[in-house]
């Protein structure tokens, strides 16, 4: 299961997606997408490990945002309505039909914005390890939280953490105010979208009140700790790829039995 890696710009702006799926089925037009978006400072590097589990059933891009995982900084602030665009315009320029949208950290709030503004694109959306908590906005309380969270995760995340925080240094400081400024709280539910929030039970990022707040907000909302830390995706990933196949199906199957509620009636009994 080889990865097609391929950087390009969008609107002046250049990103890179790594796309793996099935054997074979690199090029299908499977559906729908799952699109992994990356937290402040990191890159597709975080969902390496998801993402090789979730290929086994779906095609899958993980993007590098402008200025992180190596690409050149973008000398701006980037703010989340953009970043959303760039995530939606730049994956279904490769022929990605259907979007289901999945955003760690900051991703979170790239992947909410994008599906608040391509509701035609985005079929559901999943936020893992969520900023940010509106009870803890200051940037001493979010450094204090990630220094907590080195605790808990392990030594091989810590290294993909330090070392991708290092090469995306200029675009971090920049991402900074825009990431603690944007609140997550009013756009989620705004979403017509399905929102499925994840959290790791020993994160002190994505707290459990506030992420639990966030999937009684959303229109359809639904909360899942797995053991872990804000890097709970990585922590888990066979566990993490089931969670998220199960919340497509489950989906899937309600929208597919409204439309039948929709079109023929209420049912009067069990089906024939």
């Amino acid at each position: 299961m080889g990865a097609r890696v391929e950087s390009f710009e969008v609107g002046g702006l250049r990103v890179r997606l790594r796309t793996l799926a099935p054997a074979g089925r690199l090029h299908d037009d499977l559906a729908p997408t799952v699109v992994l978006v990356h937290g402040i400072g990191m890159s597709h590097r975080s969902f390496a490990r998801a993402q090789r589990s979730l290929a086994r059933t779906y095609r899958t891009v993980a993007v590098d945002l402008p200025g992180f995982g190596g690409l050149p900084p973008a000398g701006r602030a980037l703010d989340l309505q953009e970043l959303g665009d760039l995530v939606v315009g730049a994956v279904r320029s490769r022929g990605a039909g259907d979007l289901v949208l999945v955003g760690q950290s900051m991703g979170t709030q790239v992947v909410a914005e994008a599906a608040r503004r391509h509701p035609d694109a985005v079929t559901a959306v999943v936020l893992v390890g969520p900023v940010v908590d509106p009870a803890r906005r200051t940037l001493l309380q979010q450094a204090t939280d990630l220094g907590r969270d080195s605790l808990v995760e392990s030594p091989r995340m810590n290294l993909v953490v330090l070392t991708d925080y290092l090469r995306s240094l200029r675009q971090y400081v920049r991402q900074l105010g825009p990431m603690l400024r944007y609140r997550l709280e009013d756009t989620v539910p705004e979403l017509v979208q399905p929102v499925l929030v994840v959290r790791g039970d020993q994160d002190p990022i994505g707290r459990r009140d506030w992420a639990a707040a966030l999937a009684t907000a959303a229109r359809r909302g639904a909360l899942v700790e797995l053991p872990g830390g804000h890097h709970v995706q990585d922590r888990q990933p066979g566990a993490f790829a089931a969670l998220v196949d199960e919340f497509r199906r489950v989906q899937t199957t309600e929208d597919t039995v409204g439309e039948h509620s929709a079109t023929d009636g209420p049912a009067t009994g069990p089906a024939r």
